[in-house]
Order: C-alpha cells, then structure tokens, then sequence
C-alpha cells in the first residue's frame, strides 16, 4: 500500500479533542507512562486519558503551539512544542497538579513530577525547543508519517533563530534507532523506576551551520 501524503497543520486549542484521542492511543503502551501511572492496577486507561487531558488542556490553554499531520481531515500524527522562553512551565501550575492529584492520584502524580524533573536536570544550556508529547496514531504506523512530522517540526523550530534545536526524550526502546537516523544524538539517560529514559537532542541547521563555520 502506498504511503499517504498528509497535510502538514499548526495545531490550537481548535483541535484539542482530536489529539487527546490521538495521544492518549499513542501513550497508553508507552513503558514510561506504563510505570508511571501503574498499568498493572485497575483503571490505568483511565489514568492515561486523565494525563493526557489534562497536558493537553495546559498546553492549549497557555497559546502553546502543536503540529500536526491530517490525512482526509483526520489528525493522525501530531507534537506538542514548548518553545524556548515558555517551557517546562506546565507542572508549575497549581491547577494542572490539582487536577492530576484528583485523576491520578497521589503517587502516580508524584511519580510524573520526579519524571519530569530528572528529565529537566539532564537537560544541556539552552535556549532549545521541547517536544512533551509527540506521537503518530497506531492505525498509521509504519506509513513514514514519524518521519514526515517530525522534517516538518524541525523546519518549523528552525525558523526561530535564538533556539539551538529539539530535546525530547523516550523511554520506548524500539524508537532509539528512528531518533538517530533522523539526526538526534542521545545526551543523557534517566532511571524512572525499572525504565530507562533516553535524552534526545536535534540541532537546527542554523545551529549546525554556525558550528561548522
């Protein structure tokens, strides 16, 4: 089957029900959020949607960017971007921590906050943009389109010229590679319990170029 061209979209709060669904599909085998938020306990597809929804929701809120990519309208692979001088801000949000106190409990909320600082302290000087989550619908998988979005988030980072380019970071082995052929070298490994969660750092060209000259 031939692979499917998908519109490449900027993505707002217009189109937070769509990757809701998209992400929530896309995370809830990840290991990471697996460990994180219990997946051996009772209601660990709940507490996955809540996460999600509630990211999703901050992000929006606070006129955060998205990309995306649609095939016939449907978002089937999309990232959300925190640029330079707006990041990591989301957990600092009283509302966001109470929210997640009261879907996902205590400890899984008390585990994302220590997730997410370890991944923070591991970060190299910025200023750099941060994917918190990126995904490509199941259902599209395999069609190339990881790759489609993530040339056209680079090309979209890389018009920001006080950024040195794209941290984002995974705990799902089977990416590593795919990270790699598309330019990211690994800059710092996190235990988060029984996972290891691999850094990721892509320069942009801009970057790059200066660098080199």
């Amino acid at each position: 089957m031939p692979n499917t061209p998908a519109e490449v979209r900027m993505l707002d709060g217009g189109y937070a029900r769509e990757a809701r669904s998209l992400l929530y599909h896309a995370y809830r085998h990840d290991p990471t959020f697996a460990y994180l938020f219990e997946a051996e306990r009772p209601g660990y597809d709940q507490r996955v949607r809540a996460t999600v929804r509630e990211l999703v929701q901050q992000h929006f809120s606070e006129d955060l960017p998205g990309i995306g990519l649609l095939i016939d309208d449907r978002l089937v692979g999309m990232a959300l971007i925190a640029p330079p001088q707006r990041r990591m801000d989301i957990t600092e949000s009283w509302g966001w921590r109470m929210r997640m106190l009261l879907t996902t409990g205590f400890r899984c909320t008390k585990r994302y906050l220590e997730y997410h600082d370890a991944v923070i302290a591991c970060l190299p000087p910025g200023p750099y943009h941060v994917l918190p989550l990126l995904g490509v619908h199941p259902e599209y998988q395999g069609k190339h389109l990881g790759e489609q979005l993530l040339e056209a988030l680079h090309n979209w980072c890389a018009e920001d010229a006080s950024s040195q380019g794209v941290v984002l970071d995974t705990g799902n082995a089977h990416y590593l590679d795919f990270y790699k052929r598309q330019g990211y070298e690994e800059i710092g490994e996190v235990a988060i319990g029984p996972i290891i969660e691999h850094v990721f750092f892509h320069p942009n060209p801009q970057t790059a170029i200066k660098a080199s000259a």
